[in-house]
């Protein structure tokens, strides 16, 4: 996470021989050590400590909390999103060049047998909360609601994303992606851009302009120095 000054991540290196066996105080706080031997034979190990909150209001505290949950849910539920949009423009392609209901039929039963093979397992094991988020960035994808698909496609994709999504995800399929208007979307727009900066995730353009400049700013005003606004550079 980006909080500047108020986050303090420590990186320490530590250079020394062995030391009959002791585990240093370093090592059972770090969350990860790694062990290098330099040219000359000395040992060099690496620590890296858990980042700790200095000074944080509650307000700062309370948007860290929730953007590092968020940050986990998008990590799970972003590839899916992707796949779903690049899928349904693939489908959507494929049934513009078929001339008959028919070979439509036949074409999206096809395309929901091998959907389901591909994600319906995965789907089933994700948090309702994670399912929730995935309409929203489904929405992002595709500037179209998961039910807005449903209708438009019907058939094998109606059994899908209706049933699996309702069902699974206990969700408003009409929910839309509104980082303007929903401080949750502008959080996870703003941690879209971050994770694909970290190169984390496989990062995509949103179907529509989001117009994010404007909504930083409008976000700005709204929330002022609360400790809600994120960390950002506008």
């Amino acid at each position: 996470m980006k909080t500047l000054q108020k986050i303090v991540s420590i990186l320490i290196f530590v250079i020394a021989t062995a030391t009959y066996g002791q585990v240093s105080d370093w090592e059972k706080y770090a969350d990860s050590l790694r062990t290098n031997v330099l040219d000359d034979g000395d040992i060099e190990k690496e620590y890296l400590l858990p980042e700790m909150h200095i000074n944080f209001s509650k307000e700062e505290l309370e948007r860290i909390k929730i953007e590092s949950v968020l940050r986990r849910r998008l990590l799970r539920v972003y590839p899916y999103a992707v796949m779903t949009a690049e899928n349904l423009e693939q489908i959507n392609a494929n049934l513009a060049k078929m001339e008959t209901r028919s070979q439509r039929r036949t074409y999206i039963k096809r395309s929901e047998k091998y959907l389901r093979n591909q994600f319906e397992e995965q789907l089933k094991k994700l948090p309702r909360k994670d399912g929730q988020i995935l309409v929203k960035l489904i929405h992002r994808q595709t500037n179209k609601t998961t039910f807005e698909l449903i209708k438009d496609v019907k058939s094998g994709w109606s059994a899908f994303w209706g049933n699996q999504a309702a069902k699974i995800f206990d969700i408003n399929l009409k929910t839309t992606y509104a980082p303007a208007d929903v401080l949750e979307d502008f959080y996870i727009e703003m941690l879209l851009n971050e994770l694909a900066s970290e190169k984390k995730i496989d990062y995509k353009p949103a179907a529509r302009d989001l117009k994010m400049e404007q909504v930083k700013r409008a976000w700005k005003n709204k929330l002022g120095d609360s400790g809600y606004y994120p960390d950002i550079d506008l």
